[in-house]
């Protein structure tokens, strides 16, 4: 039976790359859907699968899904109790944020930064637009920028107005499969076109009345930008839930508070209000970032992180 990479999703219908890189529109076989119940989409894009062709027709059937090396999954928003894989089988996963225009929280990205961390999936932060910045916004931006190196991201500032650090883009996704991510409006489609032309992927202005991007994606797609190139576009995402994660461990997945594992008077310290908490220490001390706490307090509470 062939193989293919599913390319991009509609929800119904899936383009599935073949083996002579030709693009095969494909459905999915029922029975599939069954075997993930609280997964609001069985397949995602970057998704290995194996397929048929239907008789007599220009079309596929996808019969099996083969195992994942990894994924990225959020809470779906309009169904709580579902989850939605965002991207599969990635090498690393790319936020792209702005402190203007539309502007992306704190909370936003730490959740983000948790959730790429519980599924082990290394994560690079672009802080895009940064020629709309005045100087003190300039400065924040690289004391955030500081903070999140220091935790072990890679944080590059870029500006496709001003062609700003475009090349150092283009060479953090080569030869890498890669998530794009971040609210509507903060230019992913942009940082893509500069780097592949060809692609002339839809960019929209962000309205000035609510300082909200409008979604020019509707559906994730995976391009290739070059030969082993890959950049997975997804929709906009106004808010990100977290999906299979306990509240006992959320704390695991921030490196600074993971480094402080078992230091604290219990056991199962919560970092909330227990004694001998070293987490909470190291707040008080100024070695963990007072943003990245309430970020945390926010995760444990499952509060909107669009603020």
């Amino acid at each position: 039976m062939p193989e293919g990479i599913v390319m991009r999703s509609t929800g119904s219908w899936y383009e599935v790359r073949t083996d002579d890189h030709q693009l095969l529109k494909c459905r999915l076989r029922g029975k599939i859907k069954l075997k993930d119940i609280k997964i609001n989409n069985p397949i995602a894009v970057g998704d290995k699968v194996v397929y048929e062709y239907e008789p007599g027709l220009a079309t596929g059937i996808i019969t099996e899904i083969l195992p994942r090396e990894n994924y990225i999954i959020r809470q779906s928003v309009h169904k709580s109790a579902f989850s939605h894989i965002l991207a599969a089988n990635i090498d690393q996963a790319i936020l792209i944020v702005t402190l203007t225009f539309p502007r992306t929280s704190l909370g936003f990205i730490d959740r983000f930064l948790v959730t790429a961390e519980s599924f082990r999936i290394p994560t690079v932060l672009i802080f895009n637009k940064i020629d709309l910045l005045e100087e003190e916004a300039r400065v924040y931006q690289k004391e955030l920028i500081a903070l999140y190196e220091e935790l072990g991201y890679k944080c590059i500032e870029t500006s496709t107005l001003d062609n700003i650090n475009l090349d150092e883009f283009h060479a953090t996704i080569r030869h890498k499969k890669s998530l794009l991510s971040g609210h509507s409006g903060v230019g992913k489609s942009s940082l893509v076109n500069s780097v592949n032309p060809n692609l002339k992927l839809k960019t929209n202005e962000v309205s000035t009345f609510a300082n909200k991007g409008v979604h020019t994606t509707t559906f994730a797609e995976m391009f290739e930008i070059e030969s082993d190139t890959f950049i997975i576009d997804t929709p906009g995402i106004k808010e990100l839930g977290l999906a299979d994660i306990e509240s006992w461990e959320v704390s695991h997945y921030f490196p600074e508070m993971r480094d402080l594992l078992g230091e604290c008077k219990y056991h199962n310290c919560t970092h909330t209000h227990e004694p001998g908490c070293a987490v909470l220490e190291a707040v008080e001390a100024g070695k963990i970032a007072e943003s990245r706490y309430i970020s945390y307090l926010s995760m444990l509470q499952g509060d909107d992180n669009r603020k």
